[in-house]
Parts: structure tokens; sequence; C-alpha cells
């Protein structure tokens, strides 16, 4: 059976529940029908087959999201699939477990990134899955005790963490295994490289570093459980400014913003799309030039003139984006249904701001590719490392610059539509070289056709009728959607698929809140570009992923 031919999304949302039903046969229980997509209800011991199948037989590539919760009577975890080739086709696999023993099959043999994704679940909620290669913590401290997203968990606990008593970290490392001069290193929490609050943990043979591990969590912010406290309508949408604080907050507006209106049916108008439009890309060249600054800065070692240009470009589009939102970081600009507030008057200097930028750009970026592309010192220290063949790169649910520097053509702006992308002339930038040259010349590249983008939406908005400049949909003053109606949408922010899992539960508040972070999915591919090369090259790798750790652990 094949399953690859591109079809539209309500022939889609007709056939291909039942096309899939049929492939997977007596493993699936029951039918569910998420927003978007089929959901199938399959056994704990089914996982690694079904999986298998989608994955192999019918094209779903892409293990986007696993999201874990518990009901009452019993635990959950949904794995969001989609594919690569077409994100439109989507399925969700629900894998309910005994509530006394909630123990689920490990899905990491089939999909790399599931390794992540299921340790936060085991942390945060307790499901524990049978097979996986290291299943602990990953958030919270090792000896931290209970689940904090389960349903008996006491928040007024105290937790006592002693330190703990190591053996030699090398003892049960397989570097200790061979016959060689292993060194085990700390790179952060608190160094500048590690772009956040970040401890790899390094094994070095010799000057080789043979294994790597990321140790994340020291940030967690508990985002979900605020964003489950908090109403559809006026609550939620001041924090997703905060995942992503690097001048990216009007496209992590927009993962809201996409998921609840596709969940309670709202609309946008057309005039507000083009202004979200806009100003999301005015974020990612923030966000791009920020990433290029640092990037520069990770492999010279100093604070060259290259970051100070990035940082000088960057304000120029945080300016425009003052003067369009009111803040300069924290914006919560975006609205259910739309936006706040009209462009800021007199509209034909705001304009003319924009076009100022816009026209400065090509010559600032030809400057970028004389001190940073062109350069010989960071050419050697960047092509040829930080391999991540595309292969690998999908199997661990990379997106964004990291994927489109391995050669896998995604974006989401283009193969999923919204916004107002898709009347729009632009390009989706990808290059093959696979390493951190590449990550590196996507970016750059991204720049140029954001820019592209804005310029279109200035020449719209400058002729946009004053009578028909609706910014608002009437959106009802409490939004109740259905008990158990689930969705899972997903946007492309400046480091990849941003995505929300949202389940409803009849009230004004979620039941279940998910954020899908690409910077965490990106961050699990770091051992695999690093194993092999040398301490500065896992520097630059992991400068060339772009993460925030804020994004990272929520």
């Amino acid at each position: 059976m094949s399953l690859e031919q591109p079809r539209d999304a309500a022939a889609v949302e007709r056939t291909l529940g039942d096309e899939l039903e049929t492939l997977l046969g007596d493993r699936v229980l029951g039918r569910e029908e998420h927003v978007n997509a089929p959901g199938f209800v399959i056994r704990p011991g089914d996982v690694q087959d079904v999986l298998f199948r989608l994955r192999d037989e019918a094209g779903f590539d892409h293990l986007s999201c696993v999201t874990a919760q518990e009901y009452e009577d019993r635990y959950e975890s949904i794995y969001h699939l989609k594919k690569y080739a077409d994100p439109t086709q989507e399925v969700s696999v629900v894998v309910p477990t005994d509530k006394e023993n909630p123990v689920s099959q490990s899905a990491e043999p089939v999909y790399r990134t599931a390794d992540w994704h299921e340790r936060e679940a085991y942390d945060l909620v307790g499901i524990k899955y049978e097979g996986h290669p290291d299943l602990r913590r990953i958030l919270l401290p090792e000896t931290w005790q209970g689940h904090p997203l389960s349903l008996d968990y006491d928040q007024d606990r105290p937790q006592v963490v002693p330190l703990r008593e190591h053996a030699n970290p090398l003892h049960e490392d397989h570097a200790d295994e061979q016959d060689a001069d292993t060194m085990y290193i700390n790179v952060g929490p608190h160094h500048p490289a590690t772009h956040g609050v970040l401890h790899l943990k390094c094994i070095l043979d010799g000057e080789q570093v043979v294994d790597v591990e990321s140790d994340i969590g020291y940030l967690h912010r508990c985002e979900e459980q605020m964003a489950q406290q908090g109403t559809y309508r006026y609550q939620i949408m001041p924090y997703p400014d905060r995942w992503d604080y690097i001048s990216a907050g009007l496209l992590n507006e927009w993962a809201y913003a996409r998921a609840a209106e596709d969940l309670a049916d709202i609309d946008v108008p057309e005039y507000a799309q083009v202004v979200r439009t806009m100003g999301a890309e005015l974020c990612r060249i923030a966000a791009h030039m920020l990433a290029v600054g640092t990037f520069a800065l990770d492999v010279y070692g100093d604070f060259t003139a290259i970051f100070m240009y990035a940082i000088r470009d960057r304000e120029k589009a945080q300016n425009i984006l003052e003067d369009l939102t009111g803040q300069r970081l924290m914006f919560n600009y975006f609205r259910l249904g739309g936006v706040v507030w009209d462009l800021p008057e007199p509209r034909e200097e705001f304009f003319e701001k924009i076009r100022d930028f816009l026209d400065d750009l090509p010559e600032a970026l030809e400057e970028y590719h004389d001190l940073i592309t062109g350069n010989e010192i960071l050419q050697a220290r960047t092509i040829d490392t930080g391999v991540l063949p595309p292969d690998v790169a999908k199997s661990y649910g990379a997106t964004g610059p990291v994927a489109r520097g391995s050669g896998i053509d995604y974006d989401l702006r283009r193969d999923d539509p919204y916004g107002y992308y898709d009347e729009l002339d632009w390009d989706v930038a990808v290059e093959d070289g696979c390493d951190n040259f590449a990550r590196l010349l996507v970016r750059l590249r991204e720049v140029e056709e954001s820019a592209k983008i804005i310029d279109q939406c200035v020449d719209l908005l400058e002729d946009w009728p004053e009578d028909e400049r609706t910014i608002q949909s009437n959106v009802p003053r409490t939004l109740r959607p259905d008990d158990d109606k689930e969705i899972y949408r997903a946007v492309e922010s400046a480091k990849g698929e941003l995505g929300i899992y949202i389940r409803a539960d009849g009230t004004d508040k979620p039941a279940r809140f998910k954020i899908r972070s690409p910077c965490f999915s990106n961050l699990q591919t770091l051992p695999e570009m690093s194993n092999g090369e040398y301490v500065p090259d896992l520097i630059a790798s992991l400068g060339s992923l772009d993460i925030v750790l804020g994004e990272v652990d929520r």
C-alpha cells in the first residue's frame, strides 16, 4: 500500500484514517478523531510494531512530538507523526496504559528523537518506557520525589536534593573499555559557549570527543503548567514570548494562536494575517542576526566586529518591532482572531522605516559574507565539521535551519501554509553540506527571503483600503472548546518546528498543554555531530544549532 501521493487536506481527512486502519489491522483498538489528524488507540506492547509500519510502509518519517498525560482511569502517551515530504498528512498514535502499572513500549528503536521525549514523559508524568536505552529524569534532579504533572503530585512536599556521591565518572562509560587515555571534562553550565545554562558532560580520548551528554533542566520554568492554569483567550498569550526569548516572540505567539484558533474554529481576517506575517519575519531576521553573531563569537573566540555588526542590525529590527508592538522582547501582540492593534501612525513613517531597513540589508549581508563565510579561519573550523546526514537528522526530528542545512527541504510556511505565506513570492533556503558551514549559510539566506516577504507585506498594507483593515475577528469573551477535543498544530519558528498540543475539557482552561520545542529535538543531535571530532568542533557544532535554553527547558 502506498500513501505517498499528495492530496488535498479534505481528501486526507476523509481517507487517510481508513487507509491507515487497514494497514495496522487488529493492532488498532479504537479510533479517535483529533483536529487535523486521525488517532489510533493501540496496546502498550505494540508501539514499535505500529510505528515501524507507519514509518516504513506509510511514509511517516517524522516523530514531531510525544505527549504524556494522566486521566482518572489511565495514563496515555500520544505520538504525533508527520511526513517530511508532506506535513499536512498527520496521525496520532494513542497508547493508554494501566493506572497501577504505567508501562509502555519505547519508540526509541523506531525514532531516535523518542529518547528525550520519553525521558521527559517519565520525568514529569511517570510513564515508564520498556526497552528505552536510558530511562531517567531529564529536567529534574535524579533525586526528585514524584512526578509534577501527575494528578496526585503534592506541590507542598519538601524536596531534599543531596549531593550525590559519584564514583569515577568513567567507570561505566564505553570509552573506559577501550585501551585508550580517556578524560572527563565539563563544559558549562556557566559558560558563554553553551548559549544558556547547559552542562555538557564530555569524554575525551586524547583531544577527540568520544561521548558527550547534554544535561538540561537547570532553567525549567513549568511553562506548560502555567498555561494549563490560564484561560484560552486572555491569560496564555503572554507566556509564549518567554520560550524562545531571542527576539522570536511573535513566532512563539503564532504557535499558540494557530493551535487555539483551530481548536475553537476562529477565523483570522486577511488584513491581520498580513500584519502577522510581516511581524513574524521581522522576528526571524532579528533571531538569525543574533544566531550568526554568536556563532562567529563561538568560532573566533572574542567579541569581533562581526558580533557587533549583527547586534547592530538586530537592533534595527527590534526598533521596528517596538514601534509595532510597544515592547522590545515580550511583545504580547497577537490575540486569538488577529492582533491587538493596527500599525502605528503615521503609517507612512512606519513603512519608510521598514523600507530603509530592507534597503540596507543587502549591503550588510554582503559584508557578513566577506567577514564570515569568506573567512579562511571560519571555513577551516566549520566546513566538514559537525556533519549531520539527512537520515540521522530526520530520525532525531530535526527541523528548521538544522534540517535544511542537511538538505532536508522542509518548511511549514510553505508545506503546511498558514498566515499569508502561500500568497507571497519567496523560496525555502536549503543547503546540502550537512555541516556547520551549511547551517550558517541557511540562516544568512533566510534573512534574504524574510526581507522579500516583509517587502511584499508592506506593499500590500500600503494599498489596503482603510475601511477593510480588520485587525481581529469577533471572538467570544470566554472560550470553552468541547470536552476531550484534541489538537496538535505547529509553525515554522526561527529555530524550527514549534508545535502546541492542547486537550480541552469543556472549561475555559486547557486540560493538557504541551510545547514541542525545536531546540529540544535539535539539541539531541549534538552527540551525532560531535563524536570523533575535537573540542573546538564541539563548540562550533553547538553554536550552529542555535539553541535557547528557555525553550529547551520550557
